[in-house]
């Protein structure tokens, strides 16, 4: 789950980690009254929404008086953002924060993320943040130092004073950069995040340390333990349809291809895509059902699927454990006649009342393809949909 960076820095206040002064505003009237409330001679004002490279799209303006504070924020509140993050569509900008100005001295990045490999949050760190950050990654990556965090031993001090000197804080500074970095830490694994991104970390003219912007995403699996987190979820910045499967508890991805997919359980949902990709076609969406799928849950996973307009065959994959095959071969017979499936279906049961679950599909009298294994499957679904060899095929394939 992302957040806003107004959101995101308030978190980061909570635990000590030092950000400029602001309010988040949804108007005119209020950009201009959170502005004189602020104080100061100049302000930041600043769209939000869940994607980077606001800057560079017009997002993010500096004003030197109350008029131009109104002028951007009239110019900012509903316009469609487009960024290198949002794709040609945009967002549509909602909410603004105003911020009171700060002097620049310095810039720097700061990021924490979950490395996968490694099994550990690596701290990112670079003595040149802002908005060309992402070439600075490409060009010189060795501008970008990692380090790798022992989740039993947590960031040291030591480590922390190491990564300082490497990004070019100044000594006078090196004390604040230390609890920074210490503090930034605690966010990271007190909140159970995915990403704490500070783009740019700045030196003031006066010698102080803050994050000028802040972003913030979280695992989804591990909010029921932050409500408070759960809360700042904008659902207005989401895929509408993501959004719409999420509210019956299914996990749901649309993509460009023409294969339905239905399957419990994320590893075999990407395992059923590799392999429609192997035999030649392209998956139309990633959709896990998870562990305790109900005939109503596999109805709303079928009328999403048919929102597709490229959508030429669907397959459902099951590896029946805690989820029984009958089950969802019934929620499957149930949803096909209730939606009026007018695509080939391919089903494939394996596990748990496997077959019960093919003998439930057998006297539906709908005209299921059984398949007996995932190669199979893949096979008949392709082949069902009409691809021709290789019309959809992978970069993979020659």
């Amino acid at each position: 789950m992302k957040i806003h960076e107004y959101q995101a820095k308030a978190i980061l206040r909570t635990f000590g980690v030092p950000v400029p002064e602001g309010v988040a505003v949804s108007s005119v009237e209020e950009a201009v009254r959170g502005a004189k409330a602020l104080g100061g001679g100049t302000w930041a004002v600043k769209a939000q929404i869940h994607a980077g490279g606001r800057g560079k799209g017009g997002g993010v303006r500096v004003a030197a008086s109350f008029d131009e504070v109104k002028h951007f924020a009239g110019k900012m509140l509903g316009m469609t953002l487009i960024t290198p993050q949002t794709g040609t569509q945009g967002r549509v900008v909602r909410l603004l924060l105003v911020e009171r100005g700060v002097e620049i001295e310095r810039e720097f990045y700061l990021a924490l993320v979950v490395d996968r490999s490694s099994r550990r949050a690596c701290l990112m760190a670079s003595p040149e943040g802002g908005m060309d950050i992402e070439e600075v990654a490409m060009r010189t990556p060795e501008r970008i130092r990692r380090v790798f965090i022992d989740p039993l031993a947590g960031l040291c001090a030591s480590e922390a004073d190491s990564v300082a000197r490497g990004m070019g804080i100044p000594e006078s500074a090196l004390g604040q950069a230390r609890s920074l970095l210490l503090d930034l830490y605690r966010v990271f694994v007190g909140t159970d995040a995915t990403l704490v991104e500070i783009n740019p970390l700045i030196l003031t003219g006066d010698g102080r340390l803050a994050a000028l912007d802040a972003k913030m995403s979280f695992d989804d699996n591990a909010l029921f333990r932050h409500p408070e987190i759960a809360a700042l979820r904008d659902i207005e910045e989401e895929d509408p349809v993501e959004a719409e499967a999420s509210g019956h508890g299914l996990s749901y991805i649309p993509l460009d291809g023409s294969i339905g997919c239905l399957v419990n359980g994320a590893g075999l949902a990407m395992a059923t895509m590799d392999i429609i990709k192997l035999y030649g076609a392209s998956p139309a969406n990633f959709l896990d059902v998870g562990g305790g799928a109900t005939t109503e849950k596999v109805t709303e996973a079928f009328k999403l699927m048919l929102r597709s307009s490229r959508l030429k065959a669907v397959l459902v994959n099951i590896f029946g454990g805690i989820m029984k095959c009958d089950v969802i071969a019934a929620g499957v017979v149930a949803a096909a006649r209730e939606v009026g499936l007018n695509v080939p279906l391919v089903v494939r049961l394996q596990g748990t009342h496997a077959d019960l679950g093919r003998k439930i599909l057998a006297e539906s009298g709908l005209p299921v393809i059984s398949a007996d294994s995932m190669a199979d499957a893949a096979q008949q679904a392709v082949r069902a949909a009409g691809i021709p060899s290789g019309e959809e095929a992978s970069p993979w394939r020659s």
